[in-house]
């Protein structure tokens, strides 16, 4: 089969990889002309709105799938005319606005923090006034990685008037800032068929609103409810893919943050963590292929690469790690790849030190001495520890 991929990041590069391997072919869209996933395919170099490059794109492909959610609902909709597009521009719909998605996890019974709808400043003072302080205001549209929010911490109106031209005065939603205990994220897959998997919960640590580590918790207490959760949105959007759901943990509680309709940052651990990745079971589904088997073995992890990609040879050093460089040019702030972790069942408190070793040559000391306090810091401190082979 030909598959047409509506971006050509690294998100597209590791879908492209996994399809590979199942002896798909691509042909990749994208309006960056040096696109880390241009060499897995045919690449198309356009903007989502060009007409003629969205017709090439579609040619002799058998499926179009996107790999991120900021795809313009209009290309999608351009494509779906024309050959089949999984997941459906009905997910992309609602996962395109913070506001519909809100309203969306609320029609289907699914708890979201407290928030309201803000369309100007005399509005945000109002929401304010209402919900109170600390909250974040976020635009409806075009927010990731911490991008398009705004913390509010005080109700004067001078800060109001700042938060609401940080934000650009746009349309947002202004919401409590909730209190919890552990961030999660659920990932899961629906066939063409109806059959569903579900991969082990993950927990998540940011840091500047932008992903920094997560562990696969396999046998998690809130796996039945995460995945209830997920089943609803599943069915109701008549679901094809893979797709993410972030929750927020609190005394027990899971309130529904953002749902992402594609692969998703915190599955990268089922790469080398999982009986199948989160990268192959989408392009199953969307194929018409068998789910695999998203069991997690044995422990696994993966730490975001910001900014910069640690020394290789450090990387290699430290038992269970593998570096995934996606061939980005390093800057502030960008993903430039990832680490992913696994460990022997037996053997928690290492694999505990593996990761804060990994997490501290990745500029996150911080999240690294809160999971591993006073924890190892070099590879070789890390083999030591290791068992052997």
């Amino acid at each position: 089969m030909r598959v047409g991929l509506l971006g050509a990041g690294q998100l597209a590069g590791m879908l492209a990889d996994a399809g590979i391997a199942l002896g798909m072919t691509h042909t990749l869209l994208s309006p960056v002309p040096d696109s880390c996933a241009a060499p897995r395919g045919d690449f198309v170099c356009g903007d989502f709105d060009d007409v003629q490059a969205l017709a090439r794109l579609t040619d002799g492909v058998d499926v179009v799938t996107y790999e991120f959610e900021n795809v313009p609902l209009a290309a999608v909709e351009w494509c779906a005319d024309r050959v089949p597009v999984r997941p459906s521009a009905a997910a992309l719909r609602v996962a395109q606005d913070r506001l519909s998605e809100k309203r969306f996890f609320q029609h289907l019974g699914i708890p979201v923090p407290a928030y309201t709808a803000v369309n100007s400043l005399d509005e945000l003072h109002q929401a304010v006034n209402r919900h109170g302080v600390p909250a974040v205001l976020k635009t409806r549209t075009f927010g990731y990685d911490g991008k398009g929010q705004v913390v509010v911490r005080d109700t004067a109106p001078q800060s109001l008037s700042v938060a609401w031209d940080t934000i650009g005065r746009v349309p947002a939603i202004l919401e409590e800032l909730v209190s919890f205990q552990r961030e999660l994220s659920v990932i899961a897959v629906r066939a063409i068929d109806g059959s569903q998997a579900f991969y082990p919960l993950n927990e998540n640590w940011h840091r500047e609103g932008i992903l920094r580590l997560t562990v696969g918790r396999a046998g998690d207490p809130r796996q039945g409810l995460a995945e209830e959760y997920a089943r609803r949105l599943l069915a109701d959007l008549d679901y094809v893919g893979t797709l993410a759901l972030e929750l927020f943990e609190v005394n027990g509680r899971l309130l529904a943050n953002e749902l992402a309709p594609r692969v998703h940052n915190s599955g990268h651990w089922t790469i080398e963590g999982a009986t199948t990745s989160q990268f192959e079971n989408h392009m199953r589904a969307i194929c018409g292929l068998p789910l695999g088997p998203t069991g997690q073995p044995r422990p696994a992890a993966m730490v975001n690469l910001v900014g910069s990609v640690p020394d290789r040879e450090f990387v290699r050093r430290i038992p269970g790690a593998v570096l995934h460089a996606y061939g980005k040019s390093e800057s502030p702030g960008r993903k430039v790849g990832h680490i992913t972790l696994v460990g022997d069942e037996d053997e928690q408190d290492r694999f505990m030190a593996r990761i804060a070793c990994a997490l501290r040559h990745a500029g996150e000391a911080g999240i690294a001495d809160a999971i591993d306090p006073g924890g190892a810091d070099t590879p070789d401190r890390v083999a030591e520890a290791a068992p052997p082979d």
